[in-house]
């Protein structure tokens, strides 16, 4: 299923279920479930209702609007670590981005005056199903709820002024993700996606998350083994060669593209950009 947040004619944001078979969403609203937090939390499934909406008359929201935390993984392709010239990760290296920061797709990644080197970066995510503490690799998939899309847009003048990344990580817009949650159980092998990022129709990213150093079951048990994992946590698992950063000459976002990550079995994630 491809769990979304939507709303109708300016109403509040709530549950459902995207239909791509009938161009449908089906309301969760009236089975009890106030957001798509509680539907990932919960321990029974919701049921299909009569209750539905065609695609065409409601609002896509951000798939997941306040997850406790967003986990991000920096330097996690192998490509990727080459063109920042960085070494490969011996352990994962985790940051985050604050939830303010999320936007849908539709809306508008804006560029403040505070950063003038904004870069996007083409990531898949996991969503955290079940949530535990020291959890092993060999039961790490049984805890995942389900994958999404994430552009991990970042002010690389800010990020490299300083040790910590999540501030020029978390500005407002700086986090498209989306369009909806697919469940696990749609998705065979997620380390075989081909994941990609345009600008205007040009392809700037392109490569498969086969390439991924840290792989979902690592993911889970290093953090885990740290911090407890709660249910609707996010980790977004990094991003391939070919952001702005590492390009000659750089390639900074500018206002008046349009970015577009696809990742293969999860749809695209497009957002304008504007001025701010």
């Amino acid at each position: 299923m491809k769990l979304v947040s939507f709303s109708v004619a300016g109403g509040a944001e709530r549950p459902g279920y995207l239909l791509d078979d009938t161009a449908e969403v089906v309301d969760l609203h009236n089975a009890g479930f106030a957001s798509t937090l509680e539907v990932i939390t919960s321990t029974v499934a919701p049921e299909l209702s009569s209750d539905r909406y065609p695609l065409s008359a409601v609002k896509i929201h951000a798939p997941l609007s306040n997850p406790p935390r967003i986990f991000c993984i920096g330097l996690n392709y192998r490509d990727h670590a080459a063109e920042s010239k960085m070494e490969l990760p011996k352990f994962p290296v985790v940051f985050f981005k604050m939830a303010p920061s999320i936007i849908a797709t539709g809306e508008a990644i804006v560029l403040p005056p505070i950063t003038n080197e904004p870069d996007y970066e083409a990531e898949f995510a996991f969503v955290i199903g079940k949530g535990g503490y020291r959890i092993f690799a060999e039961h790490a998939m049984e805890h995942v709820y389900g994958y999404t899309i994430l552009n991990d847009v970042s002010a690389r003048d800010i990020q490299f002024s300083t040790s910590q990344w999540s501030l020029s990580k978390s500005l407002p817009t700086f986090c498209p993700l989306g369009p909806a949650i697919v469940t696990a159980d749609e998705i065979t092998d997620p380390h075989a996606l081909g994941i990609s990022l345009a600008i205007d129709g040009e392809i700037l990213q392109n490569s498969n998350t086969r390439e991924l150093i840290f792989r979902i079951p690592e993911l889970i048990e290093y953090i885990s083994s740290i911090t407890p994992l709660l249910p609707g946590d996010i980790v977004s698992t990094g991003t391939p060669a070919g952001v702005g950063l590492g390009r000659t000459p750089k390639r900074w976002l500018r206002a008046g593209e349009t970015v577009t990550v696809s990742v293969e079995g999860l749809g695209e994630l497009t957002n304008p950009v504007v001025a701010g």
